[in-house]
């Protein structure tokens, strides 16, 4: 699998999880409809699925993943949300994705 491919799964990956879990959240603390836990349900099945689909050890899958998940939660945070990241933000999501790239492109023996 190529870079830009696993970085797009990851990406897609991290969608379906916070959107599992965002739906989730609303129906808890937003007195959401309890009719929002049928597609958080399936949201998170289909998290759980992405992640089986990386042809890596799965520990290391899980541990470069978070750097993505990281950066896409702040993503999501500016567009549903409608908050700004700030400097401190996309710093630590730098440093987040940077320690996925290493985890998950160096060379290994």
């Amino acid at each position: 699998m190529g870079v830009l491919a696993t970085i797009g799964l990851f990406f897609v990956t991290a969608i379906a999880e916070i959107l599992g879990c965002y739906l989730s959240y609303l129906w808890i603390k937003k007195d959401g409809s309890i009719w929002l836990l049928f597609p958080a349900i399936i949201s998170l099945v289909v998290f759980v699925w992405l992640l089986t689909l990386h042809p890596v050890t799965a520990s290391r899958v899980y541990a470069a993943y978070g750097g993505v998940y990281v950066a896409t939660a702040l993503i999501w945070m500016l567009i549903i949300e409608r908050v700004i990241p700030d400097k401190w933000d996309l710093i630590g999501a730098g440093i987040s994705i940077l320690g996925m790239a290493i985890i998950f492109f160096m060379p290994r023996n």
